[in-house]
């Protein structure tokens, strides 16, 4: 993201933000002209900024504080020397991504049971833009989950926002050369996993509504119906809620685990309902027990049938599932 200006403002070395500028870049208030121009400039492209860490982290939570990072550096820099805001701002939100994904990368190995992305609600329009809604999908995120830090830097810059390999160089430390070798083998690995294109949203919707009636009923057979032979389940619990350790694979044990869960709820005297919702740009379900959160269900359907669920109910990743995250590519 070339931008003629020194990298004072990506290096970590600036000090913290007052409590008032990092309102400032959350709210759009400010109290002088600097900080005015700042503040302007960051919300301008805050979706788009929030959009790059999530998809680089599967954490909104550390998506988060990755953009507090990126404030508390932008506030400091003279805006004068920026030539390309939008560049910049991408470049030092991608740095400090790159380190954080480094962190959790070694916090997931001693992660409880699969890790699953940290599921959003989001506004209907997002399912409208197919290639936002493919690149945060559920399915897409777990494959991103295994590149490299550094290739899926580069991949999600290059893939979902279309920046330039010389662009993309600069934010990850690389020549525009090698960015140009990781690109393509980051690429080629992500191919090689890609879940098929997913059916439309109402297809979708249709087969989450079959999915959900046998569900709650615990009903087999109809389970049976909707889910493809081949279907894969996991299941997100972070040690705090009960889920499957491993990936559960093919119609006939994930049927099952599906009615014992539905059975274990009513032996234990729950209500078990399943509402419709929106995460990560496709329809999913919101689960409850006695009326409270108990988590979120993503699938990924393909020819009228659920291929991939994703059942996430670690509490720490469900507090994005109730008001909507606006996300953007541009």
């Amino acid at each position: 993201m070339s931008d003629g200006t020194t990298d004072a403002a990506s290096d970590g070395t600036t000090d913290a933000a007052t409590d008032r500028t990092t309102d400032a870049a959350t709210d759009g208030t400010a109290g002088d002209g600097t900080t005015d121009a700042a503040t302007a400039a960051f919300v301008a492209h805050r979706n788009l900024l929030f959009t790059v860490a999530y998809e680089m982290l599967g954490s909104a939570a550390d998506a988060e504080d990755v953009l507090q990072e990126t404030w508390m550096r932008w506030v400091e820099v003279d805006l004068d020397q920026v030539r390309d805001q939008r560049a910049y701002l991408v470049r030092v939100t991608t740095r400090q991504a790159l380190n954080r994904l480094r962190t959790a990368s070694r916090r997931r190995e001693s992660y409880v049971g699969p890790w699953l992305p940290e599921p959003m609600l989001t506004a209907p329009d997002v399912a409208e833009d197919v290639e936002l809604a493919e690149s945060v999908s559920m399915a897409m995120m777990l494959v991103l989950e295994t590149l490299s830090p550094t290739e899926r830097a580069v991949f999600v810059l290059r893939e979902a926002f279309g920046f330039e390999y010389d662009e993309i160089a600069t934010a990850v430390d690389k020549t525009p050369a090698a960015v140009r070798q990781i690109a393509h083998r980051a690429r080629r690995h992500v191919d090689a996993r890609r879940p098929r294109r997913s059916v439309s949203v109402r297809e979708t919707r249709a087969a989450l509504e079959s999915f959900r009636r046998a569900f709650e009923t615990g009903d087999v057979q109809g389970l049976l119906d909707v889910l493809a032979p081949e279907v894969v389940y996991m299941g997100d619990g972070g040690g705090v809620k009960h889920a499957a350790l491993r990936p559960v694979l093919g119609v006939d044990k994930v049927s099952r685990l599906m009615a014992g869960f539905v059975g274990r709820a009513g032996g234990a005297g729950f209500s078990l309902t399943l509402g419709p919702t929106m995460v990560n740009g496709s329809p999913a379900l919101l689960v409850h027990l006695d009326g409270e959160i108990d988590g979120v269900m993503a699938v990924h359907v393909e020819d009228a049938r659920i291929t991939g669920i994703y059942f996430v109910r670690n509490p720490e990743k469900l507090s994005r599932v109730e008001s909507e995250t606006p996300l953007a590519l541009r």
